[in-house]
């Protein structure tokens, strides 16, 4: 069974802000952190893995995206601070 992950990355702490979705985790990391990807989290170096859910189906891993895309500001700045308060990068944790 695989597994899917629904992630926020961030420029900086209370920067630019990307929701994104993946099966492999450290691959799609990996792809942000080399810039491999053109598109807004390149232009923007959004990067910094800040925040991430994992889900068993890609159904519910993309309906979360897409309510976490919908959110306030302020909303996903409360989800990341209850879970990681100094908005440190995850992605040593996941590699």
């Amino acid at each position: 069974m695989s597994e899917f992950y629904v992630y926020i990355l961030a420029s900086r702490y209370r920067g630019t802000m990307y929701v994104g979705i993946t099966n492999d985790l450290s691959r799609r990391m990996g792809e942000h952190k080399s810039g491999a990807v053109p598109g807004f989290t390149k232009r923007y170096q959004v990067n910094r893995l800040v925040y991430c859910e994992p889900y068993a189906s890609i159904d519910e891993a993309r309906t979360r995206e897409h309510t976490l895309k919908r959110w306030h500001r302020d909303w996903k700045f409360k989800l990341i601070e209850a879970n990681n308060p100094d908005w440190r990068d995850l992605t040593p944790d996941i590699v």
